[in-house]
């Protein structure tokens, strides 16, 4: 018997310069990634809408929408985890992008080593918040069913006036 293979992960790369957008591009769909590309935020906008992907790459300075507006515009409106490129690479830009949510950071000009070692480890904290808010998902409707049961249990005792474990 043999297993379909699974599915290749879909990343958005929202950046401004298209030489980039290709490169970084071509380092992911080498690595086994999908990739679609974005050079604005009303792009990134757009493809998102039509498919959210499992990740996103966002550069923080474009013309327009930014990345931190985008990122802000993903947080409100998806759970599209995102991580940001920038050519700042001071540690008040990196706790601003955490502010925001992001993933991982790396910093311009984009090494394919270093840009997957980040892309990968950014991949893996996205798909620990993803299995953290099924779990919590699930635990709030274990907890919303818990009680709806005791609610039952209380009704029954009341009406039959009896104890707990007959009820």
């Amino acid at each position: 018997m043999t297993t379909a293979p699974a599915a290749k992960r879909r990343i958005l790369i929202v950046d401004d310069d298209p030489i980039l957008l290709q490169f970084i591009g071509e380092i992911l769909r080498h690595a086994g990634y999908d990739t679609v590309s974005a050079s604005s935020g009303a792009q990134a906008i757009a493809q998102v809408e039509a498919r959210e992907p499992d990740m996103a790459l966002l550069d923080i300075t474009m013309p327009g929408m930014s990345g931190l507006e985008l990122a802000r515009h993903l947080n409100e409106l998806t759970s599209v985890p995102f991580m940001f490129l920038s050519a700042n690479g001071d540690s008040e830009s990196a706790r601003q992008a955490a502010a925001y949510g992001a993933v991982g950071y790396v910093v311009k000009p984009v090494d394919g080593e270093r840009l997957m070692a980040a892309f990968e480890a950014g991949l893996a904290r996205a798909d620990e918040i993803r299995q953290l808010r099924r779990t919590e998902t699930n635990l709030s409707a274990a907890l919303a069913a818990g009680r709806e049961t005791s609610l039952a249990v209380g009704l029954l005792m009341g009406k039959f006036q009896t104890d707990r474990n007959t009820a």
